[in-house]
């Protein structure tokens, strides 16, 4: 093959960049976490996305925010996770251990951490999902246990996939551009192709690009 796009988690892969670095393949890495000078890259910026998301939460009047962390294995789930537990902490929150629940990325574990949340004696009066997947199974879970989004509970993913808005309530999100990160990506690994056929040193360029907080029924204010 002339190039390669790897979208996650393989565009975290150390492993796979090093072996295609070393086959002269050119490379570009799609919505990973860590950009590298073996791959060109298109990104947003999760820390900051969650940043705001969690912003968000607290300028609601949440205090007591859960958090399904994503797939350790990706590298966007860590800065999700550091940018929460970050910005809590600037709020003065601690957040508790039966807070804190473990996801993968996949609605299936997405039900596992929900329920274990929600089964809590303090339970939260928001859960900041690290995916849409995730956050689509907590509503699921939540209106199993009678409980009503976002009365009694507001439930937040990340991404804005086809799923954010074919559940009820849509969820509250932060939009990453997939369809424009995927052009730009096509547009990158055809400079590289052409800039290696006509001998000039390829460029790895590393775009960045803007997140949106969009807001749904799946959040608001907690319950006095």
């Amino acid at each position: 093959v002339d190039g390669i796009i790897l979208p996650p988690p393989l565009c975290d892969s150390r492993q796979m960049l090093q072996e295609l670095e070393q086959a002269k393949i050119p490379v570009v890495a799609v919505a990973g976490g860590a950009p590298t000078e073996a791959a060109a890259s298109v990104r947003i910026d999760d820390y900051e996305g969650a940043r705001s998301m969690v912003r968000y939460l607290l300028e609601l009047g949440h205090r007591d925010i859960a958090i399904i962390k994503g797939d350790p294995k990706h590298t966007p789930a860590g800065l999700r996770a550091s940018a929460f537990f970050d910005t809590m902490a600037e709020a003065g929150i601690e957040v508790p251990p039966e807070h804190i629940a473990p996801g993968m990325f996949t609605y299936r574990s997405g039900l596992t951490a929900a329920t274990e949340l929600l089964r809590q004696r303090r339970r939260p009066s928001a859960i900041f999902s690290s995916n849409d997947d995730m956050a689509a199974a907590a509503v699921a879970v939540a209106h199993g246990m009678g409980l009503h989004v976002p009365e009694d509970l507001t439930i937040t993913g990340f991404d804005d996939t086809p799923v954010a808005t074919t559940i009820w309530p849509e969820l509250t999100t932060i939009h990453q551009p997939v369809t424009a990160m995927g052009r730009s990506a096509v547009t990158l690994i055809l400079d590289q192709v052409r800039a290696r056929r006509s001998g000039r040193p390829a460029r790895q360029v590393h775009q960045v690009m803007k997140h949106v907080l969009v807001k749904r029924q799946s959040s608001a204010p907690p319950r006095a």
